[in-house]
């Protein structure tokens, strides 16, 4: 099955501070602050949606291609994902910016102070599919997530009008895009995901009942955190609680981990419960590290399956794990 995920590739900077960011506001010079902070502790994490879920897919054994826009840095990035199985090869280098970055100072209290460059990922609406297809042969799927909001318009389109089957995944772009902008990134997908949040917002702003949206799109996927998942089918709602978590460290690309475990059971032909249940299980491995790429599966992905959902559903995986890389 021939995956094109698009969306943000970024680098994330994580500093920490060990002291307090109140301590040094004042209220009566917030017009005028001027502040540095010596931090003690400096992380570089690969981020990105896109990589994300390619890096999930590829531990899952499938070939996914990756669809971004990079800045000349990128090339260790693209060796580490080479080396894990994902497609790097569609990945657009900007001649001018550099790849996104996410820089975010945490403080002993936990509040943050981060910024966001956006970079070379607002050329990915230079990006046309078609040249991918002709390369890779039939995109049998294109995940649409969340990304600079022209590409994200522009790749549902192109999706439309080529026939491509397309997962829209709006995610956090939906608390800046209009109702109009959100309608036609989720018109006519063969599958939609968002948290119960996201869909609460989703429904505001475009003013379709939950009812309309699912007569636009042939299947509809609400995470709910700890209360697991929906997967809403025509009249059929299927909820999947999620997996037991065997160590909870860092929820940072947890739901990037459930969309490529849904995905990945698509591309094995399991149900969609099932396809809920894996992506669940691959969260599950992304909690308990710091980082969005660093779990391994260490040869228990099929015992700890079994033991969330049980021998039946363990049986209709279990050919495919061979297929592993992690």
């Amino acid at each position: 099955m021939n995956i094109a995920v698009t969306g943000s590739i970024a680098m994330d900077h994580l500093m920490t501070f060990p002291g307090r960011f109140a301590d040094s506001l004042l209220a009566e010079q917030l017009d005028k602050v001027s502040l540095s902070f010596l931090v003690e502790e400096l992380e570089i994490k690969r981020g990105g949606v896109a990589p994300n879920i390619c890096f999930g897919l590829a531990a899952l054994g499938l070939t996914p291609l990756l669809v971004g826009s990079v800045g000349a840095d990128f090339d260790d990035y693209r060796a580490w994902l080479d080396r894990h199985g994902v497609a790097t090869w569609p990945v657009r280098v900007s001649e001018t910016a550099h790849t996104a970055r996410f820089v975010c100072t945490t403080d002993s209290d936990n509040a943050q102070i981060g910024s966001f460059y956006t970079g070379a990922m607002a050329e990915a609406r230079e990006i046309e599919l078609r040249p991918i297809e002709a390369r890779a042969g039939r995109i049998d799927l294109v995940l649409v997530g969340p990304n600079d909001p022209e590409a994200m318009v522009r790749h549902t389109e192109e999706c439309r009008t080529r026939g491509y089957p397309f997962l829209a995944d709006p995610s956090q772009q939906v608390a800046w895009m209009d109702g109009p902008a959100i309608r036609s990134l989720i018109d006519g997908a063969t599958y939609l995901f968002s948290n119960d949040y996201e869909d609460s917002v989703i429904q505001q702003k475009t003013g379709w009942s939950h009812d309309e949206i699912l007569s636009r799109v042939q299947h509809r996927v609400i995470t709910r955190g700890k209360d697991g998942s929906s997967i809403y089918s025509g009249s059929e709602r299927i909820d999947v609680p999620i997996a037991r978590e065997e160590v909870t460290l860092d929820p940072t690309g947890m739901g990037d981990a459930f969309r490529a475990g849904f995905v990945a059971g698509l591309s094995w032909g399991v149900s969609l419960e099932r396809c809920a249940q894996i992506g669940s299980l691959l969260a599950s491995y992304v909690i308990a590290v710091t980082g969005t790429q660093e779990y391994r599966f260490g040869n228990t992905f099929l015992k700890r399956f079994t033991a969330a959902y049980g021998d039946e559903a363990a049986a209709e995986v279990a050919p495919r794990m061979r297929d592993l890389r992690l």
